[in-house]
């Protein structure tokens, strides 16, 4: 059933319509290959995947700062696999994953498709955790800044998501009405309950099928967003 009222769409980047998984994958497949370090990729990401994800709550919580996520995540993983590595390759391997991580720019199927569906009738935006440099550089190497009125990063707002302050900054800066704006993210907690928590409307990008909450609109492709949009 389409939504009416609708002005402005804010989407999360990361794990919703920048392939997050399939793009780190590539960075450490390079990194080991040109480092020469004999570690297996799949049993590492089997790890960094659980790892990496379990930093970034504490990093969203305001637990942790962000060298101890980029730190913290691999010398977790290298002991979980049982590779001994030294600490001065460890810092070494975390600006590494920086450098080549937005050289691959991998998108969620569907993405531009709907990006060209959606410019021509709203407003698109974006609100992400990650860092400003880093997310610009995901927007602009996979072609797709040029959607995007703003771009609210955890740096310009000085809080993260869920924090309802970061969705306030983000409809301030794009001028947009909360009551006519929606949140499309993969991020339960972050995205959908941050977003809810301000009183806009949401939509739950779930292509695991985990249906965390029926009750919320869900998609697990993102040209479904034409049902609602």
């Amino acid at each position: 059933m389409k939504l009416k009222g609708i002005t402005d769409v804010f989407f999360d980047l990361d794990h919703t319509l920048w392939d997050f998984d399939k793009n780190s994958a590539l960075a450490f497949k390079k990194i080991f290959k040109l480092r020469e370090l004999p570690i297996d990729l799949s049993t590492f990401l089997a790890h960094y995947i659980v790892i990496n994800a379990q930093y970034w709550k504490r990093y969203r919580d305001e637990k942790i700062d962000h060298e101890t996520l980029r730190i913290g995540r691999l010398n977790d993983t290298f002991k979980a696999i049982g590779f001994s590595i030294d600490e001065a390759l460890v810092y070494q391997i975390s600006i590494d994953y920086i450098v080549h991580l937005t050289t691959y720019n991998h998108l969620f199927k569907n993405t531009i498709l709907i990006l060209d569906y959606l410019s021509i009738k709203y407003r698109l935006h974006i609100i992400s955790n990650g860092a400003s440099d880093i997310q610009h550089k995901k927007l602009r190497n996979a072609n797709i800044s040029h959607y995007f009125k703003t771009v609210t990063n955890a740096e310009m707002a000085s809080v993260k998501k869920p924090n309802p302050k970061i969705f306030e900054f983000a409809l301030k800066a794009a001028n947009a009405n909360v009551a006519q704006s929606i949140m499309i993210g993969d991020g339960f907690e972050a995205d959908i309950e941050g977003a809810m928590n301000v009183g806009m409307d949401v939509i739950y990008f779930d292509p695991k099928n985990q249906k965390k909450n029926v009750e919320i609109k869900q998609i697990d492709n993102l040209i479904h967003l034409k049902k609602y949009l």
